[in-house]
């Protein structure tokens, strides 16, 4: 067991807590209001909108430093509905390089809170996919979506993230047009 710092006590930041205490982790959960506590988790968590992460990171990135940082984020233009970062580059390519000693991994971004907080799409445990460059970092990601009662698939580098971001793009433009429903989600079987 492990504390897992959550930043954002929105929708997703409350389903990936629930999934952590399943899990038998310590939660530590904090909004924008609780700016004066400190992220103590060896794992910590981006749970707020892809606006408000570089703000985050000048306020917080030195208590980043040498920990697990897991980028939920989706880089969303709404007004366009297109990605906003640079066609060969990614929300996750972005923190990383803001937090060099830091290590990344993409994570949650293609699940909706609704199906995380319920553990299953459908009657299948949800997935959760993940892309990044260290993989005991990833293993510790794994470890907890699982040990939550998930199940993870590894999509390969954090280069992977530009391809997560996108898929994510397409599942929100599904919802918001009402052709699928938000507690939708992906579930490997196999």
């Amino acid at each position: 067991m492990s504390t897992i710092t959550i930043l954002g006590k929105g929708n997703m930041g409350q389903a990936i807590a629930g999934i952590a205490e399943k899990a038998g982790h310590t939660v530590e959960l904090y909004g924008s209001a609780d700016a004066d506590q400190r992220a103590t988790g060896d794992l910590v968590v981006l749970a707020v909108p892809h606006t408000a992460v570089a703000g985050l990171l000048a306020e917080r990135g030195e208590q980043l430093a040498g920990k697990v940082v897991v980028d939920i984020t989706n880089p969303l233009d709404f007004a366009t509905f297109s990605l906003t970062v640079p066609a060969d580059s990614s929300a996750a390519a972005e923190i990383a390089a803001a937090l060099p000693d830091a290590r990344v991994v993409k994570a949650f971004n293609t699940n909706f809170a609704a199906s995380l907080a319920a553990g299953t799409v459908g009657d299948q445990p949800a997935t959760v996919l993940l892309a990044g460059d260290d993989a005991e970092a990833k293993a510790q990601v794994a470890e907890l979506v699982t040990a939550g009662g998930l199940r993870t698939a590894d999509v390969g580098p954090l280069a992977r993230a530009r391809e997560l971001e996108g898929l994510a793009l397409l599942q929100i433009g599904l919802a918001a047009s009402e052709q699928t429903s938000w507690n939708t989600g992906f579930a490997l079987h196999g």
